[in-house]
């Protein structure tokens, strides 16, 4: 008597192929600006019009070329040190609105 449900054997091309699958992006490295130049650093946040940077050891937030990517949030410029530049202008940064009460 035959088994209802049988299951595939997996033959070992299928698993090395699975392993060679590219990784999602949040597995890959995070871009630390104390590697880069100024030059580098801004045009990175060009390129990608929104991304998050390590400025340190455990420091990192995300810059923007433009107040669009900040949805609800304001944008202000964004200073991050960098390999030749401590405070290079890289682009923008959005922060929570400041409710003000009167």
């Amino acid at each position: 008597m035959k088994p209802m449900f049988a299951t595939p054997a997996l033959s070992a091309s299928a698993i090395a192929t699975s392993l060679l699958l590219p990784l999602p992006a949040s597995a890959q490295a995070m871009p630390n600006s104390l590697t880069m130049s100024c030059a580098q650093a801004r045009a990175l946040v060009a390129r990608e019009g929104a991304v998050v940077i390590r400025t340190g050891p455990d420091l990192f937030d995300r810059y923007v070329t433009n107040p669009s990517y900040c949805q609800s949030q304001r944008s202000r410029p964004a200073w991050i040190p960098t390999r030749d530049d401590p405070q290079c202008l890289v682009g923008q940064e959005c922060r929570e609105r400041r409710i003000r009460w009167r």
